[in-house]
């Protein structure tokens, strides 16, 4: 099954995202209570960044990913691990057996689903007790470099819109009537980056990507522009990790 948002050429691109804060991941795990063995359902699991943390973590993970591009990329980098398994779907219909699961996340994933579906499908997976989790990477919009980017995605895109991934998922996720209260969680990280590094991984932002596919390319030169102006092959670049998570109501 597929989905609406076709990330096929921005999957290599993907591979340039930035890591999740690790404090903020080994928090979600505690607080899931989860231990290796453990079952965890990935999805929208892409390039297997949030993939690979819970692999490492030795929990055994069933991915879900409907884009094949991005599904290679993950199988690829998560070969090693042989507790993870990739499959075809989506958030409102991974085609998971019911109860199955101690844990199911979407890593930078759940924005692009019917959220209330998807939480349906979640509920409907997980085992009595256990956990959803949803979380994204947001750029310090504080940081110089980043609020000169802004500008540069504000000039060329009218209106532009960060969409549902910087929105508080609190009440969306009460709404459900499907959890117990929302627990949120936040981390920083700067990561240290090749400055090419960070400019490929531009390539990737499909929320600038649809809502500019007619200027996307030119969006993405003038950000390279900004970045070798500063002169520097690495670049730090601080970001937010930002989780909301919940257990299913037994």
């Amino acid at each position: 099954m597929k989905t609406e948002w076709d990330y096929t050429n921005l999957a290599e691109a993907y591979l340039h995202r930035p890591e999740y804060a690790p404090g903020a991941i080994a928090e979600m795990l505690a607080y899931a209570g989860v231990k290796p063995g453990d079952k965890s359902c990935d999805v929208g699991a892409g390039a297997a960044h949030l993939t690979l943390e819970l692999a490492k973590f030795g929990l055994k993970v069933w991915a879900v990913e409907p884009n094949d591009a991005m599904r290679a990329n993950g199988i690829k980098r998560t070969e090693r691990y042989p507790d993870v398994q990739w499959f075809e779907g989506v958030g409102e219909d991974t085609g998971m057996d019911p109860e199955k699961f101690d844990l199911v996340t979407f890593g930078s994933s759940f924005n692009v689903c019917d959220r209330q579906q998807a939480l349906k499908e979640t509920s409907r997976i997980l085992k009595a007790g256990g956990y959803f989790a949803c979380m994204w990477n947001h750029r310090d919009l504080d940081d110089p470099l980043q609020q000169q980017i802004e500008e540069v995605i504000k000039q060329n895109i009218a209106g532009y819109s960060y969409g549902t991934r910087r929105e508080d998922q609190t009440e969306i996720i009460a709404s459900s009537g499907l959890f117990e209260p929302v627990k949120f969680i936040s981390g920083q990280v700067k990561h240290q980056m090749a400055a090419e590094d960070f400019i490929e991984g531009w390539k990737s932002h499909g929320t600038v990507y649809r809502q500019s596919p007619e200027v996307f390319e030119k969006i993405v030169s003038e950000i390279r522009q900004v970045v070798e102006a500063l002169h520097q092959e690495t670049i730090t670049v601080p970001y937010t990790t930002r989780i909301w998570m919940a257990q299913k109501k037994r």
